[in-house]
């Protein structure tokens, strides 16, 4: 990573996840990065997107680092144990709608709201994996309803702090990434392993376009490849 210069300060949440933990190996092989802070549910302090006060509590805990020149946000939830994306409308229900948005949209926003203050006043970037299904616009076939309400809810967070962020540090960079399909958990039961990328392949891809990315290009909707998605 050039454009942050020597010496700078990251964290990374979801560092348990494929993705995630690629972005810390990274970092950590990057001699001008002088500190990389992983946070996963399994560590103290305790740290959990549903819970606003552990995500308080550790924006509070990250202050002796602080401040970050990049922060990412990495986690997610398509399908778990009790779920899979549904097919159609009659497959919608409420418990799946509130963990979708809970896990996509909620904690990340309050990960915003707490996080934000920490980033550094010359360029910084705050970062979330978002997902092309999450773009209104290009919804040409259906189904994920969850997932994809969800991940659009989290486009609109992002812009709407970019908006807010570029008044109080104009060198700034709020940007959601869409990863691609990667070789991963979330992927697996979709052919994952068949057609997806390797996910420190994608790490390194997310990574260049935060690297490049300029204070006019906050409240953008970006692949992994460069392309301009539409909200």
């Amino acid at each position: 990573m050039q454009s942050f210069g020597s010496a700078y300060r990251v964290c990374i949440v979801g560092a348990a996840g494929a993705i995630g933990s690629a972005m810390v190996r990274q970092f950590e092989t990057d001699p001008a990065c002088a500190f990389v802070h992983g946070i996963t549910r399994d560590q103290t302090p305790h740290f959990d997107l549903r819970d606003e006060a552990s995500i308080a509590a550790y924006a509070d805990y990250l202050q002796q680092f602080a401040p970050f020149h990049c922060i990412i946000v990495t986690t997610g939830v398509l399908h778990n144990a009790d779920f899979m994306p549904e097919k159609k409308l009659g497959d919608l229900n409420a418990a799946q709608l509130q963990e979708s948005f809970l896990v996509n949209a909620i904690g990340p926003a309050l990960v915003l709201r707490h996080f934000a203050p920490l980033l550094a006043k010359e360029r910084s970037v705050f970062a979330c994996l978002s997902a092309k299904v999450g773009s209104i616009e290009d919804n040409r076939l259906g189904g994920w309803y969850s997932y994809r309400a969800s991940k659009a809810a989290l486009n609109m967070l992002l812009k709407t702090t970019s908006i807010e962020l570029a008044r109080s540090k104009p060198q700034s960079i709020v940007l959601a990434l869409h990863p691609g399909t990667v070789n991963s958990r979330l992927s697996k039961p979709f052919k994952g392993e068949q057609f997806g990328r390797p996910a420190e392949v994608a790490a390194a891809e997310l990574l260049a376009q935060i690297d490049q990315a300029n204070p006019s290009d906050s409240g953008t909707f970006v692949a992994y490849n460069g392309e301009r998605l539409p909200w």
